[in-house]
């Protein structure tokens, strides 16, 4: 792994944002064909994306893919209430990467 692939180099979030956005568009196209949905931070999973609870399951995948085991969706996830997780927004991902990623690198 060079420095620029470290965990703290990509651990903004304009770079996590567009990393999650590539993982989102890759999702709805391959699932749903659809190629031209505007994701940003306020974008929801739920009401403007329409993911379903297995496209959540793939995206946990895809993160990890990504960042490692240090960014956990599910545990993320299951911190949270229904109504959290129905709200859900890209720009709380973003966060969560963030955060896990300085975290990952500080301990």
């Amino acid at each position: 792994m060079t420095t620029s692939q470290s965990p703290l180099a990509r651990a903004d979030e304009e770079s996590v944002l567009a990393d999650i956005t590539r993982m989102l568009a890759a999702l709805l196209e391959d699932e749903y064909g659809l190629d031209d949905v505007e994701i940003g931070m306020t974008t929801t999973f739920n009401r403007d994306l329409e993911l379903e609870s297995i496209d959540l399951v793939t995206l946990a995948g895809l993160l990890e893919e990504r960042y490692g085991r240090q960014v956990n969706f599910a545990e993320f996830l299951a911190g949270m209430e229904f109504d959290e997780i129905i709200e859900l927004t890209v720009g709380r991902l973003v966060e969560y990467v963030v955060q896990s990623l300085k975290a990952a690198e500080a301990g």
